[in-house]
């Protein structure tokens, strides 16, 4: 059956990932995408503990935020059309997300010493009830439950790319601010990428110890990007309610 009949709201688990290197003796295991992702986000925590303290020494981290931002969306793009170099740019991936995060969260950190500890806290409980609901089959997984959420992603991800544009001309979009409206979209982004983590659950379970061990380099990259995601709508929907109220 080709891979390419399962999608998933993450790119990095697009069919075409998994249709080469059949033969390979050693295969993707999830005892290797875990040790890989533990060590990913490592690296991340380090360097978002590091640039916090370049931000209490006054500064700016604006630049290591903007810069790390672009250029895990610029690796992104390279990964998915390049997935034999994964082994070498998800690392560079981690390096750049740790960045995006440092500055990101730098300002939450100062303003609210708390959030950024509980936006974690929140991220990994989220992950591991979502685990349980998907191992216990609580949630299973359908061709429909899996065509709503890549709607709603690509809807999410448009509407931040609109918005972000739209910046440009001088128009702030209303899910920037603080009024209901903003924290309502924060709340539904939260658990889309919250329901995505169930289709990276899925995708991993039919091909662990069948994709070619190299994939597991593009597994820990769509986990990581899922995590991060969920990480950073929760830490921004924190801010929105501390400042509110």
């Amino acid at each position: 059956m080709s891979l390419r009949n399962f999608k998933t709201s993450n790119p990095v688990f697009n069919g075409y990932f998994w249709e080469d290197g059949k033969s390979a003796s050693k295969k993707m295991t999830v005892t290797g995408i875990f040790l890989k992702s533990i060590i990913s986000i490592l690296v991340i925590a380090g360097i978002t503990a590091y640039l916090w303290k370049l931000n209490e020494a006054s500064m700016s981290l604006r630049w290591f935020s903007l810069g790390g931002m672009l250029g895990a969306i610029e690796i992104s793009i390279i990964i998915s059309v390049r997935q034999q170099w994964a082994h070498v740019l998800v690392p560079l991936y981690v390096i750049a997300k740790g960045l995006f995060l440092g500055g990101f969260s730098a300002y939450a950190h100062q303003n609210f010493p708390e959030l950024p500890y509980q936006a974690i806290g929140v991220t990994i409980v989220t992950f591991f009830v979502m685990l349980m609901l998907y191992q216990l089959r609580i949630i299973v997984v359908t061709k429909k439950l899996r065509s709503v959420i890549i709607t709603a992603t690509v809807s999410i991800i448009l509407t931040y790319l609109i918005s972000w544009i739209l910046s440009f001309f001088g128009i702030k979009p209303y899910i920037w601010g603080t009024s209901w409206f903003a924290i309502g979209f924060n709340i539904v982004a939260a658990i889309v990428a919250s329901f995505a983590l169930l289709l990276d659950f899925d995708y991993i379970e039919r091909y662990k110890n069948k994709a070619p061990k190299h994939k597991e380099w593009l597994a820990t990259w769509g986990l990581l990007a899922t995590l991060i995601w969920l990480y950073v709508e929760v830490l921004r929907l924190m801010q929105k309610l501390a400042i509110r109220f």
